[in-house]
């Protein structure tokens, strides 16, 4: 679909009958990786976001932060990027704004969230929320204020954990009726709670699969299998980059060699070519032989 906007990309990939599968990403090194690991779409995690920044998961990165960081995810995939907005960071007008700086960034699409201000991790225990009225209004907003009516806009609810699991899908029809796209009831506890959501939301719902989250975790096709349209995985690059960053900090302080950096493919060369490099060096060739 080259050429075509990543809104509407992520619209198209949405409305197939098959569950879409977004691993998360934190920066454009992650971002890339995903696309060449053959997925459609890449989810950009908040939590990823604030490690990378050096921050827990607990609120402490800015509106503009994510936003650069969704841009900079935006311009280094072609795949459309959905981007955690946390809650919109403040009132309507906040809202309103946020969603046009993230629609500006170039990415597919966001989702906000109904917790106080700062937020935390949507796994972890303490959690508060706002009003029921004030989430819809928030949505509402969000809604109103994208100007590509492709824009998908994804209204997260963290009520599970503070006001029950009733309330948590009351918010969610609620947030759909005023024109979300897309329902993520966050930290659902039991297995016959994931499958009621989809079911009891009636509209397309997200699953975030969080190992060793609050949330059982259960196979794509299950999940395909009771609703869902969509899954994210937000901890599936930095997951993995942490322990594996460790072991090398490891073999560096024993044996004081760092591993190769072309150690995955071979060859130093092999390893940029990864990330561009064959794009750079023909455009360079270009201006050159023009200058000759």
């Amino acid at each position: 679909m080259s050429g075509i906007h990543p809104a509407t990309v992520l619209r198209h990939l949405l409305a197939r009958d098959a569950m879409l599968i977004a691993p998360g990403a934190y920066d454009g090194l992650t971002a890339r990786l995903v696309e060449q690991a053959g997925f459609e779409a890449v989810y950009m995690t908040g939590a990823g976001t604030a490690a990378a920044r050096g921050f827990p998961d607990y609120g402490l990165v800015s509106a503009t932060e994510m936003v650069d960081n969704a841009e900079v995810l935006a311009r280094t995939t072609s795949l459309p990027v959905i981007a955690d907005a946390d809650t919109g960071y403040g009132n309507e007008l906040n809202v309103t704004r946020t969603v046009r700086d993230f629609e500006r960034s170039g990415v597919a699409g966001i989702h906000i969230e109904d917790q106080v201000a700062p937020k935390r991790c949507g796994h972890l225990d303490g959690k508060e929320v706002i009003a029921r009225e004030e989430f819809v209004s928030r949505i509402r907003a969000a809604v109103a204020a994208r100007v590509n009516r492709d824009f998908i806009i994804i209204a997260r609810t963290d009520a599970r954990a503070v006001t029950g699991f009733n309330d948590a899908i009351a918010r969610a029809k609620a947030a759909i009726e005023v024109g979300a796209d897309m329902a993520f009831v966050e930290a659902v506890q039991t297995i016959e709670e994931l499958a009621a959501v989809p079911r009891l939301v009636g509209a397309p719902c997200l699953l975030n699969v969080v190992p060793g989250g609050k949330t059982p975790v259960i196979s794509h096709v299950d999940a395909e299998g009771m609703g869902y349209k969509l899954a994210i995985l937000p901890g599936a690059t930095l997951g993995v980059v942490v322990p594996a960053l460790d072991a090398a900090l490891r073999r560096l302080k024993e044996v004081g060699l760092p591993v190769p950096i072309g150690a995955a493919s071979g060859d130093v060369r092999e390893a940029f070519k990864r990330f561009g490099a064959s794009e750079w060096d023909a455009l360079r060739r270009e201006h050159a032989e023009a200058a000759a």
